[in-house]
């Protein structure tokens, strides 16, 4: 997992996206939910290269991914970003390794 410092970084990628999709964490450092979900993620095998974005730290950035993509800031909050935008999230207990291998398939 690769951290997202700076919403250039985050633009970045997001035009990227357009050649090569991505997956994108939002991870809160004081949330349950977050550290089970950190527990899939650490543990799938995925050729998505995978970004995170620390909320408590980085508000700005996780405000910014917000309004870019049209998609409400949930924490944690699991999206496959293809072609400029959002195609899948899941949000909570449903970050799921299951979950995300179908979407994968569906999305990607």
């Amino acid at each position: 997992m690769e951290r997202i410092k700076s919403i250039e970084n985050w633009r970045e990628l997001l035009e990227q996206s357009l050649e090569k999709p991505f997956l994108l964490f939002k991870f809160s450092t004081t949330c349950m939910s977050s550290l089970t979900a950190m527990k899939e993620l650490k543990t799938f095998e995925t050729e998505l290269p995978i970004y995170i974005v620390i909320v408590q730290e980085d508000r700005h950035i996780s405000n910014t991914i917000e309004k870019d993509l049209g998609v409400k800031n949930e924490s944690p909050q699991l999206l496959i970003l293809k072609d400029g935008r959002a195609m899948w999230q899941a949000t909570h207990y449903k970050i799921k390794q299951a979950l995300l291998r179908d979407a994968i398939t569906t999305y990607v």
